[in-house]
């Protein structure tokens, strides 16, 4: 099951990242709350954008590959680290799409931590 949600959520990763790098412009009009930040910046949607493509493709093989968990879990610090951005806004009142980004950010960098790490049965690198 961990290896499935994997591959659901780098298939999911890699494409978000991989908008953000080729096609930035419909990404950042797109995304709820995205415009909302300021005009759009290509560089710095591309900047984010290759982590979440990298993310994506640890993610990927994990899935394909248990004995590539190490991968998965770095790829899921970032998608964690960007999650607790996120909730730090939504604790302090500065989020205004609270509902899309605990479904759209934090329920994702969950699953991606829970699929990152092998089960007792799976071997081990």
């Amino acid at each position: 099951m961990r290896r499935l949600i994997a591959g659901v959520l780098a298939a999911l990763t890699a494409l978000n990242g991989s908008m953000m790098l080729f096609a930035g412009p419909s990404w950042y009009a797109s995304v709820p709350g995205v415009s909302e930040t300021g005009p759009f910046n290509p560089h710095f949607v591309q900047d984010i954008g290759a982590p979440f493509l990298v993310a994506g493709l640890a993610l990927a093989a994990r899935a394909w590959r248990p004995v590539y968990w190490q991968a998965a879990v770095a790829g899921s610090a970032f998608l964690a680290a960007h999650a607790l951005i996120h909730l730090v806004a939504i604790a302090t009142g500065h989020d205004h799409h609270t509902a899309t980004d605990l479904l759209a950010v934090v329920l994702p960098s969950a699953l991606a931590l829970y699929s990152a790490f092998p089960t007792p049965g799976e071997r081990h690198a």
